[in-house]
């Protein structure tokens, strides 16, 4: 791992992290640290969402990429906010 820094975040943020990862056997930093590998920039979703539209011998286009998009908005709206 690399040095050490700070993040600044609120006291109830903090303690859910705290939880999070004594329930996983694991640090805050080491939590934090999966999360973030975990979550994908917009690049490599992007990127992703080309080479699966390569395999599946669809062009993407706009269209594609649009769809795509929305489709994911409508997966996260049902999603609510069951993980908070």
């Amino acid at each position: 791992m690399g040095n050490p820094t700070s993040i600044k975040t609120t006291e109830e943020v903090r303690d859910r992290l705290r939880v999070l990862a004594a329930e996983r056997g694991t640090t805050i930093t080491e939590l934090l640290a999966e999360l973030a590998a975990r979550e994908l920039t917009e690049a490599e979703r992007e990127q992703r969402a080309v080479e699966a539209a390569h395999e599946l011998g669809v062009e993407y286009t706009d269209t594609v990429r649009r769809a795509g998009r929305d489709a994911w908005a409508a997966i996260r709206a049902h999603q609510g906010t069951a993980a908070a």
